[in-house]
């Protein structure tokens, strides 16, 4: 059998009531008259058994069980006021779990989602990195960047990012190594590979760079140097002054903007096949707090390419060394 309990709205007449010292001054915030305020004070010192106030011609004094009461419940109230905003809290917030590739996650995804949490602090993101082509229903997934080349039946899919692969370098590097002025001077630099490039159909790399823009005797060296697995640790190796990477301007491009990398060769600037692509489900229709995401990364994926599109960009270096 449920034990029983004193009314909730007595319990909450006689606290306004306490702290406005009296009847009249406790209605407005309760939204009832006086006197229904002092019923329902009245009908709590009924269950209780004992007097709370002492009634005055100007208002009410707490009598010693008053006061006594008040102390235990006031703590008791505010704790109940806070798991009501959490719960609350918890009903309105929404998870969205975006997926890209750990390249695209660490170097530009990154970026851009400080500010999106920021104006949408109702919204969870969870953030996958993964190379293999993802299962949005399995997966639970909202949205997904992926490269141009890639088709999902039953999403949509929208361009994001336009693709450009530039040779980067670091300026330390640079500084300490021969100079690079053309591409036949790239015999005497250390190459770092990308083995995730080079597994993607036609993607460019430094043996399809070679064949554009190279000679004879850098094709047959073109294979020479360390190769990493992911895009993101070439680009780390190339910070740390190792070589002269081929990278994505999507992937580097906040470097540059901020001299830790200088792009050598400027004008072998190459386009890439495939881009990237932003996929969301069709069915069912994608929550309010996806479609912001969507618009937010677009508009990012937009201005991205404006920036780089508006000037050349700083560090670009023809001659270092």
């Amino acid at each position: 059998m449920a034990r029983e309990l004193p009314p909730m709205l007595a319990i909450r007449a006689f606290e306004a009531a306490a702290r406005y010292e009296g009847f009249s001054a406790a209605a407005p915030e309760l939204h009832v008259t006086a006197g229904a305020v002092a019923h329902q004070v009245r009908q709590l010192e009924k269950w209780l058994g004992v007097e709370l106030f002492h009634r005055r011609p100007k208002g009410v004094e707490l009598t010693n069980a008053g006061q006594l009461y008040l102390s235990r419940l006031q703590p008791l109230l505010e704790d109940l006021e806070q798991i009501s905003r959490e719960v609350r809290r918890d009903q309105l917030r929404t998870e969205v779990t975006i997926v890209a590739m750990p390249s695209v996650v660490s170097r530009w995804l990154m970026p851009c989602l400080g500010p999106f949490l920021q104006a949408h602090e109702q919204t969870d993101v969870r953030v996958v990195a993964s190379v293999p082509p993802v299962h949005f229903v399995r997966d639970r997934v909202d949205v997904a960047i992926r490269p141009g080349n890639e088709n999902y039946p039953g999403l949509r899919k929208r361009h994001l990012l336009q693709d450009r692969f530039v040779a980067v370098a670091s300026p330390r590097y640079l500084a300490e190594s021969a100079p690079l002025q053309r591409p036949g001077d790239l015999l005497r630099h250390t190459l770092l590979h990308d083995e995730f490039e080079s597994l993607i159909p036609d993607q460019v790399d430094w043996k399809r760079w070679v064949r554009r823009h190279g000679t004879i005797e850098l094709s047959q060296a073109a294979g020479a140097g360390p190769t990493y697995s992911h895009s993101y640790l070439t680009i780390e190796a190339a910070l740390r002054g190792h070589g002269v990477a081929l990278q994505s301007r999507v992937l580097v491009q906040n470097q540059i903007d901020t001299g830790e990398l200088a792009i050598v060769l400027p004008d072998t600037e190459t386009p890439g096949p495939y881009g990237l692509s932003l996929f969301t489900g069709v069915s069912p229709q994608p929550t309010p707090s996806v479609l912001d995401l969507v618009a937010w990364l677009v508009a990012e994926a937009q201005s991205f390419e404006e920036n780089w599109n508006a000037s050349p960009p700083p560090g670009v270096s023809g001659q270092t060394g």
